[in-house]
């Protein structure tokens, strides 16, 4: 259910590529990831063989694809309905929280965070009935609440496990990579295929498989390796908050941004992108790996020149996205994602110096 989410959120974005559409396709993004992010702690702490929590589970699965389907017109005619079924997904997580498991530790946990975690999405309720701009401040407010005081009250009671926790993170980062390749074939779709088309399409898979590649060969080893170097408890709790709740949001959201960009491109692959696709193709890869550098420096990894250059350079790019054709604009941006790879690639192979 939060995959077809996050293609949903793609779509959002893709009906209304302006500025205003953008941000309003990422306030929607970091709602349904911090429900995600809900729900992957959750499975750190419950026993799934109880009854209980298997039928909560499906209920959840319900009202998460009520809300997936609500999506696209979360802001417009829909509102309601995604607020009430976004809602419920966050009341049936406090439920299976506090019903899942018999840790007294994790049930106080769950009880500390019950209160903002359900008042929080509430207010989404209140945002249906009202206008642009009022509509969007409320969304803020929300998301903003919603990052701070989940990311704080009662996190020091959950029990972690880094296996576990690292690998429906590393899921996530390819369910919505799978997207970006999805994106390739709907921006296809009704196209003449010509040269033009298919190597627009070749470049937006060694894009993603360049993504796929950075994480993969260093972000997913080292994160596991930082989550058992330190102490369970709080210690521990915050830094998986730090990496995973709060940065893998900012890749996912790359990565989503990308899938809008390579979409748009496969439309229009000899005229130059407009601002919103332009900013999706290069500004989508430049702020994925400012997140793995990010990530890199809270694992006490130090900071991660090459890829911090690489991201630089495709900011410079998303100007020069905007002046020539598409297809010109998406191979600068998989030559700089290539080169970066190769450059790791024969860094590794010659070892440490």
């Amino acid at each position: 259910m939060f995959v077809f989410a996050i293609t949903q959120v793609t779509s959002l974005m893709a009906a209304d590529p302006t500025l205003g559409g953008l941000a309003r396709g990422l306030l929607v993004l970091a709602a349904v990831w911090w429900a995600w992010a809900a729900y992957a702690w959750l499975t750190n702490e419950v026993d799934p063989d109880l009854t209980g929590v298997r039928v909560a589970t499906f209920a959840a699965m319900v009202a998460m694809l009520i809300t997936s389907l609500a999506l696209p017109e979360a802001f417009g005619d829909h509102a309601l309905l995604f607020a009430v079924s976004y809602l419920a997904i966050r009341v049936l997580h406090i439920a299976l929280f506090v019903a899942g498991t018999e840790e007294i530790a994790v049930r106080q946990a769950a009880r500390t965070l019950a209160p903002p975690a359900i008042t929080v999405p509430a207010f989404l309720i209140a945002a249906a009935f009202l206008d642009s701009p009022a509509q969007e401040i409320v969304w803020v407010a929300v998301v903003v609440a919603d990052f701070v005081t989940g990311g704080i009250r009662g996190i020091g009671g959950f029990r972690l496990s880094p296996g576990h926790f690292v690998e429906r993170h590393g899921l996530i980062v390819i369910i919505a990579l799978g997207e970006s390749i999805v994106a390739i074939g709907v921006g296809a779709e009704g196209a003449e295929l010509d040269a033009g088309e298919l190597a627009a399409a070749a470049l937006g898979v060694v894009v993603a498989a360049c993504l796929w590649w950075t994480y993969f060969d260093r972000i997913g080893p080292l994160a596991e390796h930082a989550l058992q170097a330190v102490p369970r408890g709080r210690v521990r709790n915050v830094l998986a908050r730090d990496s995973f709740s709060y940065l893998h949001l900012v890749m996912v959201a790359g990565i989503v941004l990308l899938a809008l960009g390579v979409k748009k491109t496969l439309g229009h692959v000899e005229e130059p992108l407009k601002l919103v696709p332009a900013l999706g193709v290069a500004g989508g890869v430049a702020l994925y790996l400012v997140a793995q550098v990010a990530f890199e420096a809270r694992n006490e990894r130090g900071l991660d020149v090459p890829r911090l250059a690489t991201a630089g350079a495709c900011a410079l790019a998303v100007p020069l996205a905007t002046a020539i054709p598409a297809l010109a604009g998406l191979a600068v941006v998989a030559a700089v994602c290539v080169a970066l790879v190769s450059f790791e690639v024969l860094s590794a192979a010659r070892g440490p110096s």
